[in-house]
Protein backbone atom coordinates (compact mmCIF):
# COMPACT_ATOMS: atom_id res chain seq x y z
CA UNK A 1 0.00 0.00 0.00
CA UNK A 2 1.49 3.48 -1.00
CA UNK A 3 0.04 6.44 0.78
CA UNK A 4 0.61 9.79 -1.14
CA UNK A 5 0.15 12.79 1.20
CA UNK A 6 -1.52 15.74 0.28
CA UNK A 7 1.60 18.08 0.30
CA UNK A 8 3.09 15.69 -2.11
CA UNK A 9 0.45 16.21 -4.85
CA UNK A 10 1.80 17.00 -8.34
CA UNK A 11 0.13 20.47 -9.82
CA UNK A 12 0.80 21.05 -13.37
CA UNK A 13 -0.28 24.22 -14.76
CA UNK A 14 -1.77 24.94 -18.24
CA UNK A 15 -3.58 27.71 -19.83
CA UNK A 16 -6.59 25.66 -19.47
CA UNK A 17 -6.26 25.18 -15.86
CA UNK A 18 -4.24 23.79 -12.68
CA UNK A 19 -4.06 19.86 -12.83
CA UNK A 20 -3.11 18.58 -9.35
CA UNK A 21 -1.79 14.86 -9.30
CA UNK A 22 -3.02 12.78 -6.68
CA UNK A 23 -1.76 9.28 -7.72
CA UNK A 24 0.15 8.30 -11.05
CA UNK A 25 2.54 5.67 -11.91
CA UNK A 26 5.73 8.09 -10.93
CA UNK A 27 3.50 9.26 -7.96
CA UNK A 28 2.25 5.70 -6.05
CA UNK A 29 2.92 3.89 -8.38
CA UNK A 30 -0.71 3.42 -9.29
CA UNK A 31 -2.01 1.40 -12.11
CA UNK A 32 -4.95 4.48 -12.53
CA UNK A 33 -3.45 7.89 -12.34
CA UNK A 34 -5.93 10.36 -10.58
CA UNK A 35 -5.77 14.55 -10.59
CA UNK A 36 -7.70 17.53 -9.81
CA UNK A 37 -8.50 20.06 -12.27
CA UNK A 38 -9.06 23.26 -11.36
CA UNK A 39 -10.34 25.72 -14.29
CA UNK A 40 -10.56 29.73 -13.47
CA UNK A 41 -13.84 31.26 -15.15
CA UNK A 42 -13.97 31.15 -18.60
CA UNK A 43 -11.09 29.29 -19.43
CA UNK A 44 -11.48 26.71 -22.66
CA UNK A 45 -9.12 23.65 -22.93
CA UNK A 46 -7.68 22.37 -26.02
CA UNK A 47 -9.74 20.37 -28.39
CA UNK A 48 -7.62 17.34 -28.27
CA UNK A 49 -8.26 13.56 -27.31
CA UNK A 50 -7.13 10.29 -25.98
CA UNK A 51 -6.21 6.84 -25.67
CA UNK A 52 -8.12 5.84 -23.04
CA UNK A 53 -11.68 6.64 -21.43
CA UNK A 54 -11.16 9.18 -19.35
CA UNK A 55 -13.76 9.93 -16.05
CA UNK A 56 -14.42 13.25 -14.94
CA UNK A 57 -16.73 14.09 -11.91
CA UNK A 58 -17.36 17.85 -11.42
CA UNK A 59 -17.45 18.71 -7.36
CA UNK A 60 -18.11 22.72 -8.13
CA UNK A 61 -18.53 25.00 -10.90
CA UNK A 62 -20.09 24.25 -13.89
CA UNK A 63 -18.80 23.29 -17.78
CA UNK A 64 -19.86 22.67 -21.27
CA UNK A 65 -18.06 19.17 -22.54
CA UNK A 66 -17.83 19.12 -26.72
CA UNK A 67 -17.27 15.26 -27.05
CA UNK A 68 -17.96 14.43 -30.32
CA UNK A 69 -20.56 15.38 -32.12
CA UNK A 70 -22.60 16.39 -28.49
CA UNK A 71 -22.61 19.34 -26.42
CA UNK A 72 -23.23 18.64 -22.63
CA UNK A 73 -23.44 21.07 -19.34
CA UNK A 74 -22.74 20.06 -16.16
CA UNK A 75 -22.07 21.19 -12.70
CA UNK A 76 -20.95 20.09 -9.56
CA UNK A 77 -22.16 16.19 -8.90
CA UNK A 78 -22.50 15.44 -12.67
CA UNK A 79 -20.22 12.97 -14.10
CA UNK A 80 -19.19 12.64 -17.35
CA UNK A 81 -17.47 9.37 -19.01
CA UNK A 82 -15.41 10.25 -22.13
CA UNK A 83 -14.78 7.34 -24.53
CA UNK A 84 -11.35 6.62 -25.72
CA UNK A 85 -10.81 8.01 -29.76
CA UNK A 86 -13.39 10.94 -29.15
CA UNK A 87 -12.42 14.13 -29.71
CA UNK A 88 -13.57 16.55 -26.61
CA UNK A 89 -12.73 20.06 -24.98
CA UNK A 90 -13.97 21.53 -22.07
CA UNK A 91 -14.96 25.01 -21.85
CA UNK A 92 -15.39 26.39 -18.15
CA UNK A 93 -18.41 28.61 -17.04
CA UNK A 94 -17.47 31.74 -17.77
CA UNK A 95 -18.62 32.85 -13.72
CA UNK A 96 -17.68 30.29 -11.78
CA UNK A 97 -15.04 27.70 -13.33
CA UNK A 98 -15.16 24.68 -12.10
CA UNK A 99 -13.52 21.54 -10.18
CA UNK A 100 -13.48 18.19 -11.51
CA UNK A 101 -12.03 15.06 -10.41
CA UNK A 102 -11.03 12.60 -13.45
CA UNK A 103 -9.17 9.25 -13.43
CA UNK A 104 -8.12 7.62 -16.20
CA UNK A 105 -5.82 4.42 -16.94
CA UNK A 106 -1.73 5.58 -16.25
CA UNK A 107 0.03 6.21 -19.20
CA UNK A 108 -2.74 7.83 -21.18
CA UNK A 109 -1.59 9.24 -24.11
CA UNK A 110 -3.27 12.83 -25.39
CA UNK A 111 -3.91 13.42 -29.09
CA UNK A 112 -4.76 16.53 -31.32
CA UNK A 113 -7.99 16.26 -32.89
CA UNK A 114 -6.32 15.09 -36.06
CA UNK A 115 -4.90 12.25 -34.34
CA UNK A 116 -1.27 12.80 -33.89
CA UNK A 117 0.72 11.81 -30.86
CA UNK A 118 1.08 14.45 -28.37
CA UNK A 119 2.80 11.93 -25.59
CA UNK A 120 1.62 11.48 -21.91
CA UNK A 121 0.57 14.54 -19.96
CA UNK A 122 2.92 15.10 -16.64
CA UNK A 123 -0.57 14.73 -14.71
CA UNK A 124 -0.95 11.38 -16.09
CA UNK A 125 2.81 9.81 -15.98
Amino acid sequence: MTVIRGADARRSETPGGVMTTFASPTQGGAERALWRVDARPGAEGPVHDFDVEQVWSWIAGAATVELGDETYSVAAGDTVVMPARTVRRVLADPADGYTAIVTASAGARAMSADGADLGVPPWIG
